[in-house]
């Protein structure tokens, strides 16, 4: 199961316990903004958010292997994760 909220992550809304993965989109060092997938360790659609003006995004989802996918204006990106339960999963994907 994943909940995903949009806009910027901010630590103090993180939920204790929940299995957390977050990060920022970025290309040259600035923030970009557009979408982020998360994929199952099948490669099937869980989740999809805009990031904030800011890059950032978040979703809470059940340990295991993952794949988050940005795709932004110009660019696509794949990084693996393995969330463990209750932890927290910080991603930085570079376009």
């Amino acid at each position: 199961m994943c909940g995903a909220k949009a806009g910027g992550p901010d630590a103090s809304t993180i939920k204790p316990g929940e299995t957390t993965i977050q990060g920022q989109v970025t290309r040259d060092g600035e923030p970009v903004t557009g979408y982020v997938r998360l994929l199952d360790s099948t490669g099937e659609f869980t989740a999809e958010v805009p990031t904030s003006a800011t890059g950032q995004f978040r979703f809470y989802a059940a340990e295991g292997t993952w794949t988050v996918r940005a795709l932004v204006p110009g660019g696509t990106a794949d990084r693996k994760v393995v969330a463990q339960k209750g932890g927290l999963s910080e991603v930085a994907i570079a376009i």
